[in-house]
């Protein structure tokens, strides 16, 4: 599996398909190439783009050197446009967009940026506190737990899953969940970041997620000048790759 190195000597695990212009898709939390969106939905453009997907540093194929800064995310991103020629497009999920959006702040190598559901939604103090606690307890699937909880999942859906095999491969990049709460900071995106972007940006929402995270992607939007803000009708914050992918086509090519 390729590799490329970031800045500060991380290796970060990455794949391509397709051909066309480059488009780096961006993962939110709990998932990673082998267990996420990002490969059914590069499937679904490879006729369009040169699709990368990359592992978050913590999860995957990728390194973990410590200790974390969301600048290193940052520059993961920008690492892995640099392998994709030096100028790519970039489509990032829920967490994952705030690091795109840093990152389009920067240039990095970025042509444009489509965000899907950024869930900028203010700050959380008593979620952090308690994620961080967890966490130094060594207590993974309680991590997790409390991040399922906290997005919505039922107490009796997480119960079910906690039961399942797949809970443990979640267990296994619960440090990650620190790093997402992180990545999203104050609960919103900075001026400073916002006035700096000069790319064209597209939020998107889905039109059956709940209203919170449609007026997130809406507000982002406003904030920044001549962003987009686009909505999929009838979908979620797990948005169905053959819904999203012809938007990102008309967006991004």
């Amino acid at each position: 599996m390729p590799t490329v190195t970031s800045a500060d000597g991380t290796p970060i695990g990455y794949e391509s398909t397709g051909s066309g212009p480059a488009l780096v898709l961006v993962d939110g939390a709990c998932c990673f190439r082998a267990a996420g969106p990002m490969r059914p939905l590069a499937a679904a453009l490879q006729h369009h783009f040169t699709v990368y997907c990359y592992d978050r540093r913590g999860r995957g194929e990728s390194g973990d050197t410590q200790p974390y800064a969301v600048r290193r995310e940052i520059e993961d991103l920008q690492a892995v446009v640099a392998a994709a020629g030096g100028t790519a497009s970039v489509y990032t999920m829920s967490s994952g967009g705030a690091i795109g959006l840093e990152a389009a702040a920067e240039g990095s190598g970025i042509a444009a940026l489509a965000v899907y559901e950024p869930p900028l939604l203010g700050a959380d103090p008593a979620y952090t506190e308690r994620l961080t606690g967890l966490l130094a307890e060594g207590r993974r699937g309680d991590a997790v737990a409390l991040f399922q909880s906290r997005v919505g999942m039922p107490p009796e859906a997480i119960a079910a899953f906690r039961a399942s095999p797949g809970f443990a491969v979640l267990e296994g990049i619960a440090p990650t969940l620190a790093y997402d709460d992180a990545v999203l900071g104050p609960g919103h995106l900075r001026p400073e970041v916002a006035a700096a972007i000069t790319v064209p940006v597209t939020l998107i929402a889905g039109g059956a997620s709940p209203e919170a995270l449609r007026e997130a992607a809406r507000s982002t939007a406003a904030a920044i000048p001549g962003a987009r803000f686009e909505v999929l009708d009838g979908q979620t914050h797990g948005v169905e790759p053959a819904a999203l992918a012809p938007l990102l086509v008309k967006l991004l090519s």
